[in-house]
């Protein structure tokens, strides 16, 4: 990712509306799939966000337990402790510097899709080895290749992701699925024509990081907010972004027990 995408993650990550309707989405997804982990006396929940960036996501985490985050970039990491985050650490999700099952979640925010990332199905075998039997990932990554743009020049976009694709993945890890869906839907129609304008201008440098005046920002924000409900139950059928829930399976299922 360029430098200067750090810098405008850290600026707009609080109030963008973009962010705002994807932390609802979310907290929607841990809340109604949790952890299935005998609590430690005296200790909170252990979280790792697996490629924090600026820190904005590992923050908000913080209301759910005690957050590591690492990345490979020292810039984001910089910026991360601007927000006076404790416990982060350079590395790559490729290879966690974490003992095995020793988060009961690990969060993946747009990360996998990235060039840095040589290969993503061993950042998942990686995300599945550090977390504890009964614990989550929850995984989120742009979606549909054929929806490219300016902005993933910039963001050094890798490839984008189907449904279908992550979860085939996540399996592949040895993940039990919890949940997989599109998020973003209401703006997808609007995705396709301005990637074409952008092509018709031939612009290749762009970003989708600028944030409308207050009241449009605000409307953006509450419209995403919306599919909150949706993600957590039936899914929706399409969007910009995918996420998925997948939960490392506990030993005793597979006599037939059931962590849930």
């Amino acid at each position: 990712m360029e430098r200067n995408q750090y810098d405008l993650m850290f600026a707009q990550e609080e109030r963008h509306w973009w962010y705002v309707g994807m932390r609802r989405i979310s907290a929607a997804l841990l809340e109604r799939y949790p952890p299935r982990v005998p609590s430690e006396a005296g200790c909170p929940p252990r979280i790792l966000d697996a490629g924090c960036g600026s820190g904005g996501m590992t923050r908000f985490l913080g209301r759910y337990g005690a957050v590591v985050g690492v990345d490979i970039e020292p810039h984001a990491l910089e910026l991360a402790k601007q927000r006076k985050l404790s416990g982060l650490a350079r590395s790559s999700v490729g290879a966690l510097p974490f003992q095995d099952g020793t988060f009961v979640v690990v969060t993946s925010f747009d990360v996998l899709y990235h060039l840095n990332v040589d290969d993503d199905r061993t950042a998942l075998a990686e995300i599945h080895r550090v977390l504890r039997p009964g614990g989550v990932a929850l995984i989120r990554l742009p979606a549909f290749d054929w929806i490219r743009g300016a902005h993933d020049e910039v963001v050094h976009t890798r490839h984008r992701y189907t449904r279908d694709e992550l979860v085939g993945k996540l399996e592949d890890a040895g993940f039990r699925l919890e949940q997989a869906t599109y998020a973003n839907f209401l703006l997808f129609p609007l995705a396709p024509a301005k990637r074409y304008l952008e092509q018709r201008k031939g612009t290749h440098e762009s970003t989708d990081l600028w944030r409308p005046p207050g009241p449009l920002n605000r409307l953006l924000a509450d419209l995403l907010s919306l599919e909150a409900l949706p993600a957590r139950g039936p899914g929706l059928p399409w969007g910009l972004s995918v996420f998925a829930v997948g939960r490392r399976v506990h030993p005793l299922s597979v006599t037939g027990a059931s962590v849930r």
